[in-house]
Parts: structure tokens; C-alpha cells; sequence
């Protein structure tokens, strides 16, 4: 095979995203993402590298999402120096993201030892602040839109997605084929950021799969949320809720704010408990040439799209834990955003055995993490080493994904003027790529197979 895809994450599951582009002498990796979610996918972080890191020319990013880049550090602590092509919101992102990922590493390796909950003496991280400093040295923010060669022979761009800040749909076009990916897609006609670019051709194209099983809800996420805000206010309690620093954040923030000016919801007090979000919300400010038009209108009036009226920055761990004794009606926002980890996980140990406490899920919830357990009615959960009540009421949307629907997905997927000769859906749990497939066959006529682990295909 000249040229060559394989597909060593996010095939058969939606985290750990890893494609393999060889071609001649060449070999690019297209994400270098972790998995998360099922200790069994977990696990697949600290096994050898699946492609010898030397021999990689360079590395070619999507977006900033840990499952997307998270493994980096440790490709690069294995030994990979060549450069890291990625947009430069997502360059911006991974500055703050990379450095996190890696003290949450350290800090887990520390309780490790400290309660000697590890068959390795001493337990280690996957990777270091170290590793992920070494990282960041090597990426190269490039321009949408502009043409560069990640390896000789090998032309690549990137496209806007509409997913997060610099999510990126990635071309790569070598020996006269190209190779479409869609990263993650975002959506159309949502607040914050614009709507996915369409592409006009493929010869192999990889298409994100996270939803292709079913539709978000035709509303836009704001009657759920006017409801938790409305429990909150009637039983004075806390409206919790879990989200990710990057994108459902700002998209939260920017919600929020929109309906305290329409009166929709009374204006409460609104605790940002995410160091990594308030430098993403820094970040999502200082990129508007990435805006939709309604939020670059409301910056043009002079206020500010992402601060609601009573609006508090939690920056220290001290400041987080004086919300202990915060009485509501209030919102906390913190991550992370499939409470997986992170300072809402405090917050739910002390407020999940509260009946007059709220939480609100607005993103995917991937098998195997406490979101999903959640949402699935758990009536206890375990956090640190306890076993929590759940006496909160669990509220949760889809209508605030970052995601593509199936719907919107095909409405991207029509915009292509001839059918890609192959198309693999990647990047979904098995039901959704799965569907996703049936639908591209059924209703556009193309040749369409689910991505599987480990495959290796021609280009």
C-alpha cells in the first residue's frame, strides 16, 4: 500500500483519537488524543506507543480537546520532536490545556502513593508539566485556509468546524488524493461560534460519528436551562453544573447572560470554579474573527457576550472551597464536564445528598464516567473512595452539544459535489457510528463503513 490509513483510536469508541497517514517515506499522525471514560479504554493510555514516536514527521490537530490531544505529552516523552500543525485558537487552547491534563496526572499519581492505591511503587503519571512544556514547543499554529507541506510531498489545510475555538476540519492531499476528516463538527445556527465550513470533495473521507444515532432537541437549550435556574430559585439551592472549560462554558456563560437581559431568568449569582475556563473564556474573548455574527454584534454594542450581571471568578482552591458555605439560589459552573475529575467533583460530594440541589448536564457523557451514571438515574455515586447519595434532581440536554447531529451531519455530508470514494465513520460509540452509516448509505448512496480499531486501509 503507497498510501495508507490506520486507525488507532477513536474507531469502535468516541475518545483516544489517533489516524495514521503513511504515504512514500512518510508518516503523519492526524490527532493524538487520550481515551477516556472505561477503565478498559483508560488502560490503553500507558500501553506502548502505536506508532514508533521517531518516525512520525509531524503531528496535524483538530482541535484542543483532550481526547483529541491529550496524549501528546507522552508522545512526546517517548520521543517524538517533529512539528505540531494546528490552528492558532487551538495553539492558544492547548497552552493552557496540555499543562492542565498534566497536573491532573501528577496529582493523581500523588494520591496514588499516598493511599498506596497502585500495583506500581512508586505510581507515575502518564506524563509531566515537563513533558507537556516540551509539547507545546513544537506546535505551529497555521492560518485557516492557508496551504502548508507537513512532510515532503504531503500539502494539508485546515478548515473551520464550528465545534470549539479553532476546531478545525483537516484536508491532507498527497499523490494526487486527498483525505477529508471532519474532526469533531459543530453546528448550525448556535450561539457563539459559526457554522461549519462545507467541502466540496474527498477521495477517503474520516466523519465524526458522536451522534449519528439520533437529533438534539429542536429547542436551543435554553428551557432546560431556564428550568434548573427556576428549582434553584424555588427550592434556594444550588444549580450545579458540570462543563467542559472549553466551549460549553462560554456557550453557558453567553446563554445565561442572553436570558437575564430578556428577563427569562432572575439574575443570580454565577461562580466560574474553573481556573481553565476562566482563561478559556479569556481566550474565546480575545478570538471574535471566530464569532457567529450575533456574538460579534453584542461585543460591537460594547458589552461583554460571556459575563452574566453577578458574575464571580473562582480562581483559587481556597476561593472553591469557600463555596462550601455558599447558601443559594447560585450557579457554579465547573469542570469537568463528564465529572470526571476536577473541582465539581467537591461540589457534588457535598451537594448530591441535598434534594434542593440541581445539576445540569450539557454535554455527552461518555460509558463509564459519573455523568453517565448520573444521567442514567444512579442513586448513589462514588467520589473520592465514598459512596454519595444522589437526593439532587439530575436536569440534562443534548440541545446545548457542541456536536453535530445526525441531521446537521448529513446536511454537511450533501455539501460535497461528488461522493468521496470511501467514507469511515470515526470518533462514536458503536450504535452511533453505526447508524451514522446507514443513514450516509440510505440517504446519499455513498460507500460507507464503520472505522474498526487497529484497521489499516488504502488511501
Amino acid at each position: 500500500m503507497s498510501a495508507a490509513l490506520t486507525f488507532l483510536g477513536a474507531a469502535g469508541t468516541v475518545t483516544g483519537a489517533k489516524f495514521l497517514v503513511e504515504v512514500g517515506g512518510a508518516r503523519l499522525l492526524l490527532e493524538c488524543g487520550m481515551f477516556q471514560g472505561l477503565r478498559e479504554l483508560r488502560a490503553r493510555n500507558w500501553t506502548p506507543p502505536p506508532v514508533e514516536p521517531r518516525t512520525l514527521a509531524a503531528v496535524l490537530l483538530s482541535h484542543a480537546h483532550i481526547d483529541h490531544s491529550g496524549y501528546l505529552p507522552r508522545l512526546v516523552r517517548d520521543g517524538f520532536a517533529g512539528p505540531i500543525f494546528c490552528s492558532a485558537g487551538t495553539a492558544d487552547l492547548l497552552r493552557i490545556m496540555l499543562p492542565d491534563a498534566a497536573r491532573l496526572q501528577e496529582e493523581e499519581a500523588e494520591w496514588r502513593n499516598r493511599q498506596g492505591a497502585s500495583t506500581h511503587r512508586p505510581a507515575l503519571p502518564l506524563f509531566t508539566a515537563g513533558d507537556a512544556e516540551r509539547a507545546l514547543a513544537l506546535v505551529r499554529p497555521v492560518a485557516f485556509e492557508a496551504r502548508f507541506e507537513p512532510a515532503g510531498g504531503v500539502a494539508a489545510r485546515f478548515r473551520p468546524s464550528g465545534h470549539i475555538l479553532g476546531a478545525s476540519i483537516v484536508e491532507v492531499t498527497a499523490r494526487g488524493r486527498r483525505l477529508v476528516y471532519s474532526g469533531d463538527l459543530g453546528r448550525y445556527g448556535v450561539p457563539v461560534m459559526r457554522d461549519p465550513v462545507p467541502v466540496e470533495a474527498a477521495d477517503t473521507l474520516l466523519v465524526e460519528s458522536t451522534y449519528g444515532d439520533r437529533l438534539h432537541p429542536a429547542d436551543d437549550g435554553t428551557p432546560v436551562l431556564v428550568e434548573a435556574v427556576a428549582r434553584a430559585v424555588e427550592r434556594r439551592g444550588m444549580l450545579l453544573v458540570p462543563a467542559f472549560a472549553v466551549g460549553r462554558t462560554q456557550d453557558l456563560l453567553y446563554l445565561l447572560r442572553e436570558l437575564e437581559e430578556a428577563g427569562r431568568i432572575p439574575t443570580l449569582a454565577v461562580y466560574l470554579d474553573s481556573p481553565m475556563g476562566i482563561e478559556a473564556t479569556a481566550i474565546y474573548a480575545g478570538h471574535p474573527d471566530e464569532h457567529d455574527a450575533e456574538t460579534a454584534r453584542v461585543a460591537a454594542q460594547g458589552r461583554r457576550p460571556f459575563v452574566p450581571a453577578r458574575f464571580h471568578l473562582t480562581r483559587t482552591p481556597d476561593e472553591s472551597k469557600r463555596l462550601n458555605g455558599l447558601e443559594g439560589p447560585a450557579i457554579v459552573i465547573a469542570g469537568s464536564g463528564m465529572a470526571t475529575g476536577g473541582r465539581i467533583l467537591h461540589h457534588l460530594r457535598q451537594r448530591l445528598p441535598d434534594e434542593r440541589t440541581t445539576v445540569l448536564f450539557v454535554g455527552y457523557q461518555a460509558a463509564g464516567t459519573r455523568g453517565r451514571l448520573l444521567r442514567e438515574g444512579a442513586e448513589q455515586l462514588r467520589i473520592f473512595g465514598e459512596a454519595v447519595p444522589v437526593r439532587a434532581r439530575i436536569l440534562a440536554t443534548d440541545a446545548l452539544s457542541a456536536h453535530a447531529d445526525r441531521g446537521e451531519l448529513l446536511v454537511w455530508l450533501s455539501g460535497f459535489r461528488r461522493p468521496p470514494a470511501m467514507t469511515y465513520t470515526v470518533h462514536g460509540e458503536p450504535p452511533a457510528a453505526a447508524a451514522l452509516r446507514d443513514a450516509i448509505a440510505r440517504e446519499l448512496g455513498w460507500a460507507c463503513a464503520v472505522a474498526a480499531d487497529a484497521q489499516r486501509v488504502p488511501l
